[in-house]
């Protein structure tokens, strides 16, 4: 038996071994021509990336990466975009089938939590040869750049429109309150020659038997400034951004809204120190040099000095006007230190102050008590909760304005509030 196995062996073998060589030599020249196919090429592809020069905080912003396929065959294409740092996203990857002469574009979307210089890498593309025996990487290092983050100028641009057009609606779970025109009534009046047709009062004309128009005289342009508190109490998170971008976002949406009123916008900063001033103006650039302006602000660790507020207030804001004071108070004895300055300065001014809730306290005290530690934590939150009810009462009760509102319902609130005290004529 042994002695077949051996014959059929040495029959057989010089066979297998030849037909292995075959497979070898076959399989090098496949591989060869793979590879050929593949790297022999000066530029199989091209990519880019399309964005914006500047990002918008807070909000979804569009990246596009569009490759063009040069190869004569289909190639399965693997993009890595090396994403600015800010993002933490270090294993981002997108595959596309990219057909011969055809270019693919892939979208994503960033949502940048922090204002400041975003700086985006390289482009990484892995294509594969026609068998996917090899893969090829190319790196197009001209697509390093850097961003820049601003304050959430999607969302102004929206308020914009919908100020232009005069039908500031539905800005997020409540309606927003709107003026009726650039002028306010005075009188009815006999009509002259001169006087627009359109304005004759029909009712009153029937009344005294002849012709009376209404009068109307311009809106009175107002003084509105965002007073911007940038203290340690600034610096608390919620869903990615800091109170502080809350704030900068409402101002820029604020006095943007403003300035489509007729109304001057200005902004104040402060801390422990007096930081940026842009006086309140109509000027062309007004909202570029607020925005340049917003851009730039960080917030500091220290405690907030309002007497340094109330002293630059008194010294550069000699019109009575309507400030919108954007801080935070945790208790009432952090109220109650600062406010003899605010009480002095709703002497001279229209003073309304924006602080936020805290919604993780909210939710805690409306679940259901499960333990002991439930029961201390849900009691906790509780009094925390009273205790921003106390300081809007007690704000009230010196007649200063007051909104006590979720970050998220920050700039609705806001710009509500400004509408009706503009309507009302209060400033």
């Amino acid at each position: 038996m042994i002695l077949i196995l051996a014959f059929v062996l040495s029959f057989f073998l010089p066979w297998l071994l030849l037909v292995t060589k075959i497979a070898v030599i076959a399989l090098a020249v496949i591989v060869l021509v793979d590879a050929a196919t593949l790297f022999l090429p000066r530029r199989p592809i091209l990519a880019n990336r399309i964005c914006s020069d500047r990002f918008s905080n807070g909000d979804q912003n569009k990246v596009q990466l569009k490759v063009y396929n040069n190869f004569p065959f289909t190639s399965q294409i693997e993009i890595i975009d090396e994403l600015p740092i800010q993002f933490q996203i270090h294993d981002f990857s997108k595959k596309v089938a990219a057909k011969s002469k055809e270019s693919s574009i892939v979208e994503y979307s960033l949502r940048p939590v922090e204002r400041g210089e975003y700086h985006f890498g390289s482009l990484l593309v892995y294509c594969k040869s026609p068998l996917q025996l090899l893969i090829r990487r190319i790196e197009f290092t001209q697509e390093e750049r850097t961003i820049r983050v601003l304050p959430s100028y999607f969302l102004m641009r929206q308020y914009e429109l919908k100020a232009f057009s005069n039908n500031l609606q539905d800005g997020g779970s409540k309606k927003i309150r709107k003026i009726g025109h650039s002028l306010e009534f005075e009188q009815i009046k006999e009509y002259v020659r001169g006087d627009d047709i359109r304005s004759i009062n029909w009712k009153a004309t029937a009344r005294k038997g002849g012709l009376m128009v209404n009068n109307y005289t311009d809106e009175k342009s107002q003084q509105v400034y965002c007073l911007i508190d940038k203290g340690r109490v600034m610096k608390s998170p919620f869903n990615g951004l800091s109170l502080l971008d809350y704030a900068i976002n409402a101002s820029l949406i604020l006095s943007r809204v403003a300035l489509i009123k007729q109304d001057r916008a200005g902004l104040i900063t402060f801390d422990h120190q007096i930081g940026q001033v842009v006086p309140a103006s109509r000027v062309q650039g007004q909202m570029t040099n607020i925005l340049e302006t917003l851009y730039n602000q960080q917030t500091r660790y220290l405690e907030t000095d309002y007497e340094k507020l109330y002293a630059q207030l008194k010294f550069r804001v000699n019109q009575r006007s309507l400030l919108i004071l954007f801080t935070n108070f945790e208790s009432m004895a952090g109220l109650e230190r600062q406010l003899p300055y605010l009480r002095a300065i709703s002497r001279s001014h229209l003073l309304l102050v924006v602080f936020f809730e805290n919604t993780e306290l909210n939710q805690i005290t409306s679940q259901k008590s499960q333990s002991l530690e439930d029961i201390y934590m849900k009691t906790i939150a509780e009094r925390f909760s009273y205790e921003k009810k106390r300081m809007v009462k007690e704000l009230r009760k010196h007649g200063i304005f007051t909104i006590l509102t979720e970050p998220e319902n920050l700039t609705i609130n806001t710009v509500n509030q400004y509408l009706e005290l503009k309507s009302r004529q209060a400033i």
